[in-house]
């Protein structure tokens, strides 16, 4: 969400006023982030509709778009589901992903969910994990809970020998998460 304002000028305030502004502007900015946050748990629409590549010495080549993309084994992902497992949609207006360096557009696709296009992969939609905390991240994987088991996709296995470390690289942009 973004928030613009108007340059109105220097306004002289008593300090009292200033310390009410910097309360109010402080509750303001508490509200935005919560409903920012809300909504991005919520509709979880990516304002790119990139999928990319990141890559792991122990998980291999995986899809990200902003964080790492999930695919659930079953297609039961409901409305709790989707608080934790957000869905990734497409931008209002925009009908088609685009795929980074890496992903094969032949596979991208879209299927209409309830909250509008949501992307797919070799024709499994494709979620986020909230707990994801950055680009790369992986906290997701072969996750099992009540929806089904939880996995990253891997268009490239690691190499062999590959395992020894978790460092992710990830493109900047793709899209934005959350």
């Amino acid at each position: 969400m973004e928030v613009t304002t108007k340059n109105q000028g220097s306004l002289r305030r008593p300090f009292s006023g200033m310390m009410s502004t910097a309360v109010v502007a402080g509750t303001l900015s508490a509200a935005l982030f919560a409903v920012g946050t809300a909504g991005a748990l919520s509709s979880h629409t990516s304002t790119s509709a990139k999928v990319s590549i990141a890559k792991s010495a122990k998980l291999g080549t995986f899809l990200v778009s902003g964080k790492t993309l999930y695919t659930l084994n079953k297609n039961d992902c409901n409305t709790a589901c989707l608080k934790i497992w957000p869905a990734l949609l497409l931008p209002k207006g925009v009908t088609n992903a685009t795929a980074g360096s890496g992903v094969s557009g032949a596979k991208l696709g879209t299927v209409k969910i309830a909250s509008g296009l949501q992307v797919t992969y070799g024709g499994k939609p494709l979620y986020w994990f909230a707990k994801d905390s950055g680009p790369g991240k992986v906290t997701g994987n072969k996750v099992k809970d009540k929806w089904g088991v939880w996995s990253i996709v891997v268009t490239a296995k690691p190499k062999a020998g590959g395992g020894g470390g978790t460092t992710t690289t990830a493109p900047a942009g793709g899209g934005t998460g959350f």
